[in-house]
């Protein structure tokens, strides 16, 4: 038995190290254990290599389309290994800086590379030495689902985990599934060059999105070549040499998909193997570990965040919970988790979300009390002089105050943001009128859209003003 710690942290992904580096900060004694590689699934396999990927899919696509914006570019050639390669390079560059050990060091914290299990509620075994704690947070992630298709197994697929050791990509690519991660995909191995065919099973992608966003997404991709099949039902894999096919039923028939590699995105699971949860007493299902609004276990002292509990499995949601953690576990009062989580696809254009969607308010507050409102980026200024009008910004509203939002546009992810912060504020959408935008800029349109509720208003009150005044 060791000294004991104020604090282990299990899992050195998002959530883990933005602990570690809160808990060092206020002078807490850390201990950080992680088993495979500091930086978890956002470096090594979610949100680094993908954004790298898709921004050399961007440059590909802009130069392949420079004769519309009146610059004649000749001679294109895509290296593919070339971009794996620089996917990698940027990995390495933010796993030598934030994301190393010597950082974990350096911040106070004292770094195990092992394999940690719960004893009790207030210590943990790595590789067979046992330490204790005041608190113990289980941040350990997630893993990607391959679902029991006969004749995967045997064939040559890949993963969001696996897909980036590759040195190259061939030149089929069919994808099973129709999330995020899958149509963000798509989109990018078609601009690097690549046929893809996405197979999603249910009647259309992109599922927890307002329907016709999605639908435009879905336009946009097909529009660039991607072939997309839904409501199929894949029933076996078959391999011959490098060339796998996909048997499956789609309206009642049978088609097979050719391909010369399957990249499953079908979800994610949570790391739960090895954590000894059963043994310590920690409540836990299929889904994640069971936890409550602040993030704590069935085990007073035991807390977990990210992946790990289920839900959203958003890198900005692990971090911001992890914190949430170290708050309540170690200071005076308990914060809740936060009920407003944005989201991004990060598609061209960019799909982003918040709150509700048009259907959920509905059902939650009734049709009479609910109203969209929507802003086409066909009338935006900025979005014409960009060459990028397919996107929309739409508003729900419940009573005047917005309940939910979506961007399709490019830099979605950040403007969604001012909508996330309106959700929280229980603001009208008028109150953004008074919110000055720059013009001529992507959020312009916003601007515009909260104008339109100010002005309704407006002609509510002359309405008013009319009866008053007889």
């Amino acid at each position: 038995m060791t000294d004991e710690f104020d604090l282990v942290v299990v899992g050195l992904g998002s959530a883990g190290i933005t602990a570690v580096e809160f808990a060092t900060t206020v002078g807490l004694r850390v201990l950080a254990v992680e088993r495979d590689r500091i930086g978890g699934d956002c470096l090594w396999t979610g949100c680094v290599p993908s954004k790298a990927l898709i921004a050399s899919a961007r440059v590909a696509h802009v130069v392949s389309a420079a004769r519309e914006f009146g610059i004649d570019v000749e001679g294109i050639r895509i290296d593919r290994s070339a971009v794996l390669e620089r996917v990698r390079s940027v990995q390495r560059t933010i796993a030598a800086g934030d994301d190393s050990p010597d950082r974990v060091r350096e911040l106070g914290a004292t770094l195990l590379l092992g394999h940690a299990k719960l004893v009790d509620a207030s210590s943990v075994d790595v590789d067979g030495v046992t330490y204790r704690a005041k608190q113990i947070l289980l941040c350990t992630g997630s893993h990607p689902i391959v679902p029991e298709i006969p004749g995967l197994s045997d064939s040559n697929y890949v993963t969001s985990n696996s897909i980036w050791s590759r040195t190259d990509i061939p030149d089929r690519v069919a994808i099973i599934g129709g999330g995020p991660m899958a149509i963000e995909s798509a989109q990018a191995l078609t601009r690097l060059g690549v046929r893809v065919t996405v197979l999603e099973s249910g009647p259309r992608i992109l599922s927890n999105d307002e329907p016709e966003l999605a639908s435009a997404v879905a336009g946009v991709l097909r529009d660039e070549g991607v072939e997309i099949v839904t409501n199929v039902s894949i029933k076996k894999v078959t391999s011959s040499g490098n060339q796998q096919e996909l048997v499956g039923w789609v309206a009642n028939s049978e088609q097979s998909f050719v391909c010369d590699l399957v990249l499953v995105a079908v979800g994610r699971e949570p790391v739960l193997d090895g954590l000894g949860l059963a043994e310590a007493g920690v409540a836990y299902t299929a889904d994640g570990i069971t936890v409550d609004e602040h993030c704590r276990t069935s085990l007073a002292t035991v807390w977990a965040a990210g992946d790990v509990v289920g839900g959203p499995h958003f890198t900005h949601l692990a971090g911001h919970n992890a914190a949430l953690v170290v708050r309540n576990a170690f200071f005076p009062g308990l914060n809740e988790t936060p009920t407003t989580v944005p989201s991004c696809t990060f598609t061209d254009p960019e799909l982003a979300h918040v709150g509700l969607t048009h259907a959920q308010a509905e059902e939650q507050f009734g049709s009479r009390s609910t109203k969209v409102w929507r802003r086409s980026l066909a009338r935006s200024d900025r979005a014409l002089a960009d060459g990028v009008t397919t996107g929309q910004v739409l508003v729900v509203t419940v009573k005047d105050r917005v309940v939910g939002a979506s961007i399709l546009s490019p830099s979605a992810g950040e403007l969604i943001t001012e909508f996330t912060i309106a959700i929280r504020d229980k603001w009208r959408l008028s109150d953004l009128a008074g919110v000055m935008h720059v013009y001529p800029t992507h959020a312009t349109p916003i601007g515009q859209l909260a104008a339109s509720a100010s002005f309704e208003r407006g002609r509510r009150l002359k309405t008013f003003l009319r009866l008053v005044q007889r």
